[in-house]
């Protein structure tokens, strides 16, 4: 059961009281007793006196020797009586220092019990303090009033009259002022006065640092009279997060004195909201640093694609209901990627920056600026239609253009920007729709030669042949996925016997009706979507689990022909997969030819060198499909090196009726016969056209009139065509 001070001071008093009646009643009998002595010394001084006159009196008589022995004895219990009342006085006085000994102690006793009871009660006052102080998301964000309560409680076990925060941050200074009572404004322009001076000198901040001031009255107390009647105890804030610097502290009237233990007891309390405070500022800084990169980007400062995408759904909805028009700009910065490459990223994200304040000087009110991507910007033009979201796009080219960036090293250099416009409602009224018709239509600017700007309404006959692709492209992606992208097999045959020299690996997908889609309705698509790579390896992998079956029927010398994407030969990794294929199903690597069109060849020749030496090192031949569909072909057979070359299929099929086309045929013929290279025929559609191939020297002959397309390997039929 808990004692009160006020309880401890009854119990001194009660024993005090005690004491006192017992050193009283003691007193007493001393008095008493000093009486009873002299009184007993006075009779014994006359009995000794009247022994004496007896003893004169009584002479040489018999009776002396009696008189003087009782003299004697007298003598002997005056001694003993001085004795006697020598120890009673010395008793006397060891009971009255030990009573006053024992009610000394039993003083400090109590008073340290006091003290005791005292520190208790602080720290339990301080514990209900500490125990409402709890971190959460409101109290962090709202950390300003989360303070106010707990001063209100450390006010109950100090009576402070002022407190104060300060945090110097990027160069500012914010003092938030708590008054525990509604002052004078006198006193306050005091305490401004006194705890800018505190803060600016603990900070080491320049005497001329701007303030800017937050006050809080919390309750009504017994306020100061002038600032110079109060003391100060000041902590400094850790610094939580870089550049941000503070300082706590509480002031109260000195007339106020405290005890030591006091003010540890305060400390500790100013200690745990120095940490409350600086994490509650460090934490509410990051909130709102998180809060603002949810919705802006790190570099460039504008919005990024989630506050775009926010606010897009928001004004379709709102100008659908106002029936207003609103435009969206798509920008991508033409030739980014050479900007890096050539001076590096810390110059190209100076860039962006520079272009985002391009565009943030062609905003008007209400409009937003984004930035989707590495490259690309959007702009959402409020209750604008197209001839004024072409203004802005204009306007936004012309200082593109003549604006003159910096790079790191100082040199200069210009940049385009291509821009795709869309309008809400014309071009659509759904969001889907609005951004995919915006993207094509900047890209299509970029097509046209870059540096301009292009309107949906131009694209409109181009609109569903767009969806028609995106729709292939999913349709690709399943079947790819569900192994319904198979090989068909054309024969070619060698022109001096007519026997099956190779198949060529053609691509089909098969429908989920069993329909086959040719490879030429979805080609396009497979290069726009990347799915080239997926294309081919699924190729591959078929075609050579048919060439080994061939193999198994004593057919070793016919060889498969393969196609390849561009992208699989700057992959470097089909060598290594055919490879390990050819390993596992025991086919000899030189059964295997790969195609590629010219065009793709002859896009980065180096890289195609490579390529080519790393297939005969590794027993494959080579093709070069398409050949004289190029402008310079000629030249590329010097360049690069080839097994085969198969002529393309439209000079073949009019060899009979052009004489030009004739003899681009016997040419080439005759010039792979004089380099080494075998030549193949493609488009023979009737026996005329094959018994020119063969008068000319062609190598091999492939086409319809050769043999269908089939989804296993067939011989050749030998059937005209059309």
């Amino acid at each position: 059961m808990a004692i009160a001070s006020n309880q401890l001071e009854e119990v001194r008093l009660r024993v005090i009281n005690r004491l006192a009646s017992l050193l009283e009643t003691q007193t007493r009998n001393k008095i008493f007793g000093s009486y009873l002595t002299r009184l007993i010394r006075v009779s014994h001084e006359k009995v000794i006196q009247e022994l004496e006159r007896s003893l004169q009196l009584a002479g040489d008589s018999t009776l002396t020797p009696s008189l003087q022995e009782v003299l004697n004895e007298c003598g002997r219990l005056d001694q003993a009586l001085d004795l006697l009342f020598n120890e009673r006085q010395r008793q006397w006085d060891k009971s009255g220092a030990y009573v006053q000994a024992l009610l000394d102690e039993f003083n400090e006793t109590l008073t340290d019990l006091a003290s005791t009871l005292i520190d208790k009660d602080l720290l339990e006052r301080q514990s209900r303090v500490l125990e409402k102080i709890i971190l959460s998301h409101e109290n962090v964000s709202q950390w300003r009033e989360f303070v106010k309560h707990i001063l209100i409680d450390f006010h109950a076990i100090f009576p402070f009259n002022f407190f104060y925060i300060a945090f110097a941050e990027d160069k500012n200074l914010t003092l938030y002022l708590y008054y525990l009572d509604d002052y004078s404004e006198e006193v306050k322009d005091q305490a401004r006065h006194m705890m800018a001076q505190q803060i600016v000198s603990n900070l080491n901040l320049p005497k001329d640092t701007a303030l800017e001031i937050e006050e809080f009255t919390i309750k009504k107390d017994h306020p100061v009279q002038h600032v110079n009647d109060v003391s100060l105890i000041t902590l400094a804030i850790p610094e939580h997060t870089p550049k941000l610097a503070g300082l706590l502290g509480v002031a109260y009237a000195s007339t106020s004195t405290l005890s030591a233990r006091e003010e540890s007891v305060i400390r500790s309390i100013l200690a745990v909201m120095v940490m409350i405070v600086g994490s509650s500022k460090a934490l509410s800084r990051t909130l709102s640093e998180l809060e603002y990169y949810a919705t802006n980007d790190p570099l460039t400062g504008l919005y990024n694609r989630r506050h775009f995408n926010t606010i897009l759904n928001y004004e379709i909805g709102r100008s659908g209901r106002h029936h207003h028009e609103f435009s969206i700009l798509m920008l991508d910065l033409d030739d980014f990627k050479d900007i890096n490459d050539s001076y590096g990223h810390p110059t190209g994200d100076n860039t962006l920056c520079a272009v985002a304040e391009i565009l943030r000087k062609h905003l008007r009110k209400g409009d937003i600026a984004c930035r989707i991507g590495g490259d690309e910007f959007v702009l959402l033009l409020m209750e604008t239609g197209r001839n004024g979201a072409c203004t802005v796009a204009d306007n936004i080219g012309r200082a593109m253009r003549s604006k003159s960036f910096e790079s790191e090293n100082g040199k200069r250099f210009h940049l385009t920007v291509s821009i795709g416009i869309a309008t809400f409602p014309h071009d659509s009224e759904n969001i889907t729709e609005l951004l995919t018709y915006v993207d094509m239509a900047m890209y299509r600017a970029k097509k046209m030669g870059k540096d301009s700007a292009l309107a949906v309404e131009v694209l409109d006959e181009r609109i569903p042949a767009s969806r028609s692709a995106r729709d292939m492209s999913e349709k690709l992606r399943d079947a790819l996925q569900e192994n319904r992208i198979l090989p068909f097999y054309q024969p070619i045959i060698d022109c001096t016997n007519d026997e099956i020299f190779a198949y060529e690996a053609l691509a089909r997908l098969e429908e989920t009706n069993g329909d086959f889609i040719t490879a030429s309705m979805f080609i396009n698509t497979v290069e726009k979507y990347s799915l080239s790579r997926a294309l081919d390896r699924t190729i591959i992998n078929n075609a050579l689990a048919s060439q080994n079956s061939q193999i198994s029927k004593q057919h070793d010398k016919t060889k498969l022909f393969i196609n390849l994407s561009a992208q699989e030969i700057q992959g470097h990794g089909t060598l290594s997969y055919a490879e390990e294929l050819c390993s596992q199903l025991n086919i000899p690597p030189r059964c295997i030819v790969f195609e590629i069109l010219e065009r793709d060849a002859i896009s980065d020749i180096s890289n195609m060198r490579k390529f080519l030496s790393s297939l005969r090192e590794s027993g494959f031949g080579f093709a070069l499909d398409d050949f004289g569909s190029g402008y310079n072909s000629f030249h590329y057979l010097r360049e690069l090196h080839f097994d085969y070359v198969k002529i393309d299929g439209t000079f073949v099929r009019n060899i009979l009726h052009s004489k030009i086309d004739f003899a681009l045929v016997q040419n080439l013929s005759n010039l792979c016969q004089d380099i080494g290279i075998h030549t193949v025929a493609e488009f023979v559609e009737n026996q005329e056209t094959l018994d020119t191939l063969k008068a000319i020297g062609i190598n091999y002959a492939q086409g319809y009139f050769i043999g269908m397309p089939n989804i296993a390997m067939q011989p050749p039929t030998m059937q005209s065509f059309g």
